[in-house]
């Protein structure tokens, strides 16, 4: 059957979902996390739309799929009606104006886990027939593709459809465990710091040019282990394993480390609330983002103990 033709017969709106999610996602197991699906079940969508069209969409590649021929006919008719599926659950969530209903916020994961929580907790009180969906990811959410309706972010959106508001500068420095440094005495100085191993947060050598630009000479044989995400890089801090970098807010909330390399002035790094244009006038998203803002603008005073 000819692709175009199979247009006019009844098209499964999942199963070409199905294709369009696995064609821009790369691989059937992150198209099938996207979606909520098992991978099985993806497969069966993706075959069944083969099966109707006669034709092979996808060829594998490793562990990664490719989009045939016959597939990359298929993807932008089926690109246009996922936009068209995107625009008219856009319009339903603006044409909604109860303060209730299901808000996504995106965020990094220390700040899902540190910040978010007790404005969820003010959220409930003001609005209670909102439920948060919390996305701890350190990627920047596709806010046009609904992935999210208000991201976290540290860097200014640049997609026109996007709104931004700058809710302050953060600010974060180098913190050891207090049992680290019982153990090893408190690096004040970059000289003294640099006889001291170091929390990593990549292989890719962005993160050790970034801090030789901020004046800390770190190599990679200073680095005893290296995490990607920022809460599993905090808890190797907190275990004593050596000195990483933490915003000052979620060390604030952490018992039990202290601040060091003392000489050293603060990392600054924007925070960042990012809307839809569109989306920021339902009323609900209006009001989380809203207190977002009132509470992120606030930052936590830094506790004496951690410099001492």
């Amino acid at each position: 059957m000819h692709i175009a033709y199979a247009f006019l017969v009844g098209m499964d709106w999942n199963h070409l979902h199905a294709f369009l999610e696995t064609a821009e996602r790369g691989s059937l197991s992150a198209a099938a996390r996207h979606l909520g699906l098992t991978q099985p079940t993806l497969s069966r969508q993706v075959a069944a739309l083969e099966q109707q069209l006669g034709v092979t969409l996808f060829e594998r590649v490793g562990r990664s799929v490719a989009v045939t021929q016959a597939g990359l006919a298929l993807l932008e008719h089926a690109r246009r009606m996922g936009a068209a599926a995107d625009a008219l659950a856009l319009s339903a969530t603006v044409s909604s104006q109860a303060i209730e209903g299901v808000v996504v916020i995106s965020a990094s994961d220390a700040v899902a886990a540190y910040l978010v929580p007790p404005i969820v907790e003010r959220l409930r009180q003001l609005a209670p027939g909102v439920m948060v969906e919390v996305i701890a990811s350190n990627a920047l959410s596709d806010l046009r593709r609904r992935e999210a309706d208000i991201a976290i972010r540290h860097v200014r959106p640049q997609e026109p459809e996007l709104i931004g508001r700058l809710v302050r500068e953060a600010h974060a420095h180098f913190y050891a465990s207090t049992a680290w440094v019982a153990r090893h005495g408190h690096p004040h100085t970059v000289e003294q710091a640099l006889q001291h191993r170091f929390i990593g947060a990549d292989h890719t050598g962005d993160f050790l040019a970034y801090l030789r630009a901020y004046g800390l000479p770190l190599t990679p044989e200073l680095m005893c282990v290296v995490a990607e995400h920022g809460l599993v890089s905090w808890q190797l801090v907190r275990q004593g394993l050596g000195i990483g970098v933490m915003m000052d807010d979620v060390a604030v909330a952490t018992p039990g480390v202290v601040r060091v390399i003392d000489e050293l002035p603060a990392i600054t790094f924007p925070i960042w609330l990012v809307s839809h244009r569109e989306l920021h006038t339902a009323r609900r998203i209006r009001v989380v983002f809203d207190l977002l803002a009132q509470e992120l603008a606030v930052s936590a005073p830094v506790d004496s103990k951690l410099i001492a």
